[in-house]
């Protein structure tokens, strides 16, 4: 399937948002947000993708 992963075209083999990290492995810390809603890291693994979802990892920025 397809997804929009950080803004870029990306084929994806997986389901899930947690098999999905398994394949970019992020640095930690970070966050998920899949069509710009927020996904606890607890629902990783129940978080079904669906073709053309916009995928967002995230990293904190320290700052003020």
């Amino acid at each position: 399937m397809n997804i929009l992963l950080n803004g870029e075209r990306t084929q994806f083999a997986g389901t899930t948002v947690a098999d999905m990290l398994a394949a970019v492995q992020p640095p930690t810390p970070f966050a998920v947000a899949v069509n710009t809603v927020f996904v606890p890291r607890q629902n990783y693994h129940g978080h079904v993708l669906s073709e053309d979802d916009a995928v967002d990892i995230v990293r904190p920025v320290a700052g003020g």
